[in-house]
C-alpha cells in the first residue's frame, strides 16, 4: 500500500464530473489497483475512488492520471507532497465474526427458506474482491439475492452491503442482484438508510432458528 499526504486537487469524468478543489488530502493506492482520496473530517469514506481494476500513470507537472476499464478517469493534481511511503501489508486474514454472528450466517443458510417461501442457497461467504459476501441466494422468481448478516445492524453494515451489491451487479450472470439487511436487532438509522437505496431488512430471532427442529437427513 503506498500513502501519499499532499495538496492537492481532484478532478473526475465519466458518468458525470465532480471536481475537488485545493486542499490538503490521504491518497491511498492499494495493491489491488484501487485508489482512494480521503479527508480528516468523513471516517473511512473516501471523498472520491476508482475501483479494480485500473491503472496509475503519474505524469509530468505532477499530475496522476487513474483510468479504470470503463474509461472513468480521476486526475489529481500534485501542488505539495507531504508525505509520501509504501508499505508491504501482506495476504490479509480476514474479518473473523464473532461467535454468535457466525452461527447466524450458518443457521440463516441452512434455513434459507426463513428469507421467504421458494428461497434457495447459492453459497456462503461467496467471494467479491473487497471481502466475502455472507450469503448469496436465489429468491422464488430466481433473482440473485445477496445477504449480510450481523448481529447488530447499524449504519456501516448497510454501507458494506451497498458495495458489494455494486460490484455484484457488475458481473452478468449475476445481475440484477439484490440485498437485504439481516440481523438481530436493526437500529433505526440503518433501516432509514437501507430503505432509500432499496434494501430489504429482516429481523432475525436466533434462538428461534437454533431451536428449529431439523428436517434434513444428515450423514453426520
Amino acid at each position: 500500500m503506498r500513502l501519499v499526504i499532499a495538496r492537492c486537487s481532484v478532478d473526475y469524468a465519466g458518468r458525470l464530473t465532480a471536481h475537488l478543489p485545493s486542499a490538503p488530502r490521504l491518497i491511498l493506492v492499494k495493491a489491488d489497483g484501487s485508489v482512494s482520496i480521503h479527508a480528516d473530517d468523513r471516517a473511512y469514506k473516501p471523498l472520491n475512488w476508482m475501483s479494480p481494476p485500473c491503472t496509475l500513470k503519474e505524469g509530468d507537472g505532477d499530475v496522476w492520471t487513474v483510468v479504470n476499464k470503463g474509461g472513468e478517469k480521476l486526475v489529481i493534481t500534485m501542488e505539495e507532497v507531504l508525505h509520501d511511503s509504501s508499505h508491504e501489508l501482506g495476504v490479509d486474514p480476514g474479518l473473523i465474526k464473532d461467535g454468535v454472528e457466525a452461527h447466524l450466517q450458518e443457521l440463516l443458510a441452512d434455513r434459507i427458506e426463513t428469507l421467504g417461501d421458494g428461497y434457495t442457497l447459492i453459497r456462503r461467504e461467496y467471494p467479491t474482491a473487497i471481502g466475502p459476501v455472507d450469503i448469496l441466494c436465489r429468491d422464488a422468481s430466481g433473482a440473485t439475492v445477496a445477504v449480510e448478516i450481523k448481529r447488530r445492524g447499524e449504519i456501516d453494515g448497510v454501507e458494506q452491503l451497498t458495495r458489494y451489491l455494486e460490484l455484484l451487479n457488475r458481473d452478468p450472470h449475476l445481475a440484477p442482484v439484490r440485498g437485504v439487511f439481516a440481523a438481530q436487532e436493526i437500529k433505526p438509522q440503518a433501516r432509514v438508510l437501507a430503505t432509500d437505496r432499496g434494501i430489504g431488512c429482516t429481523v432475525l430471532d436466533y434462538e428461534a432458528l437454533r431451536g428449529i427442529e431439523d428436517d434434513k437427513l444428515r450423514l453426520f
